[in-house]
């Protein structure tokens, strides 16, 4: 059904009753965690074990998560039935994650080196070490993606069997959001080195607008697909999952943004596959695994040409495009059918 154009709910009674719900305040989304173990706790990072299925045989080798930073890893644990990790266990795949929990002035000093050479180098050994040696599948998502992918340049001697980059942009030229913020760049540019490093990194708050402004047509239409489809308790659901996530945006270290404002916005640097880091060139074409590309069709922050780059500088890679925006594509609704999927797929095909 449709009024001027707008959908109508097709089950009336369904949407008041959604409707009354929200306006009480009584939760729509089940947010409650998938259950899960501290492995290991260190000063950069804590590394989560999620607890087998009851009844699920466990098998093939276990998966890492790497959370971008600013992004809360809840990003992987959205919601109970849209949760990646979630599946995963249900599969009856060792699943792990490593949380570097919340940016503040204190890590104003991290670089992306910091993540490539001893974080997540260090969660891939004590996930295989838990595991009694196994080789790891190692996920990264946005810049966790970028960190993954560096990761295994950089450190061959790791016990690694596959990686993956969802949604991680390795073109910046292809980001069509950027073409509007290089012309502030020529007019500001030599005031944004002073300011991230006065306030020692980029404030949580301007993190998540930045977020919010990279889908501004679903942000600005929200209440419109919310009356639209009040009969649909799923998707107001979803729509309460993602608010509880940009609510927990995190802040980035000074550092850490220089790096990725001069290298990879200034410059485009990272399109070549190439990075200087700690004093030596970390070059993707040393990646040998095989390797994961996930794009997704509607993401604006990391649209499909500038993820599908990353298949022209690193070996053994391949693509899967699936539907979704930036964290769509992760853990929307149709991740289930399609992006968790093909990764299972990917993972299977490398654990022997």
């Amino acid at each position: 059904m449709a009024l001027l154009g707008l959908r109508v709910p097709r089950d009336l009674g369904a949407a008041v009753d959604n409707l009354g719900d929200k306006l009480r305040g009584r939760p729509l989304a089940d947010l409650s965690r998938t259950p899960r173990d501290i492995v290991e706790r260190r000063r950069s990072f804590t590394l989560y074990r999620y607890a087998p299925a009851p009844g699920v045989e466990q098998r093939g080798l276990p998966v890492l998560f790497v959370p971008p930073l600013a992004a809360p890893a809840i990003a992987f644990d959205l919601r109970r039935t849209c949760s990646v990790v979630e599946y995963f266990v249900q599969q009856g795949r060792p699943v792990y994650l490593a949380d570097y929990g919340p940016v503040d002035f204190r890590h104003r000093n991290l670089g992306i080196e910091h993540w490539v050479d001893t974080v997540v180098p260090a969660a891939v050994e004590a996930v295989s070490t838990h595991r009694d040696g196994e080789r790891v599948h190692l996920a990264g998502w946005s810049l966790g993606g970028i960190f993954t992918m560096f990761t295994a340049a950089a450190h061959p001697d790791l016990p690694l069997a596959s990686a993956t980059a969802v949604a991680s942009p390795f073109d910046l030229r292809e980001v069509p959001l950027l073409a509007l913020v290089r012309p502030l760049d020529r007019l500001g540019g030599r005031l944004v080195g002073p300011a991230y490093r006065a306030m020692g990194g980029v404030p949580a708050w301007m993190t998540r607008a930045g977020f919010q402004i990279s889908s501004l047509d679903k942000y600005l239409t929200k209440p419109i697909a919310i009356l639209a489809n009040a009969d649909d308790r799923d998707f107001l659901a979803q729509i309460e999952a993602v608010d509880r996530f940009m609510d927990s945006m995190y802040a980035y270290p000074g550092r850490t943004f220089g790096q990725l404002y001069h290298v990879f916005l200034r410059s485009n640097d990272l399109a070549t596959g190439r990075l200087e880091l700690a004093g030596r060139t970390v070059d993707l074409a040393d990646v040998d695994v095989p390797v994961l590309v996930v794009a997704g069709t509607g993401d604006t922050l990391a649209p499909e040409p500038a993820v599908r780059h990353l298949l022209d500088l690193v070996p053994d890679g391949r693509l899967v495009d699936a539907p979704g925006g930036h964290l769509g594509v992760l853990t929307g609704r149709a991740a289930r059918r399609t992006t968790w999927p093909e990764m299972e797929r990917f993972f299977s095909a490398y654990d022997a």
